[in-house]
């Protein structure tokens, strides 16, 4: 699993099979000092994220896992939103 914040929205002109009607965000990954890792992604969105959320998200095969059709390409799924995080 993976930390992360919501920075913005993506919006597709054409999508794969599959993923109609999922919500796309963008999401730029946090350690647990919530500094940036590395470069913003495209993650779906299962949890109903919105604008500033912390998120935490999966990737690879876990990610195909969270959607209703296991058989869709994606890399990263945010699958929850964070209320908190204490070290």
């Amino acid at each position: 699993m993976q930390l992360g914040r919501v920075i913005g929205t993506v919006v597709a002109e054409r999508i794969c099979e599959g993923l109609e009607g999922q919500k796309l965000l963008l999401v730029e990954p946090l350690d647990h000092n919530m500094k940036v890792t590395g470069p913003p992604f495209a993650a779906v969105d299962t949890a109903q994220a919105g604008p500033r959320d912390l998120v935490f998200l999966v990737g690879s095969r876990e990610a195909a896992q969270a959607l209703t059709n296991e058989f869709v390409p994606v890399d990263a799924a945010i699958v929850g939103i964070v209320d908190a995080v204490t070290k």
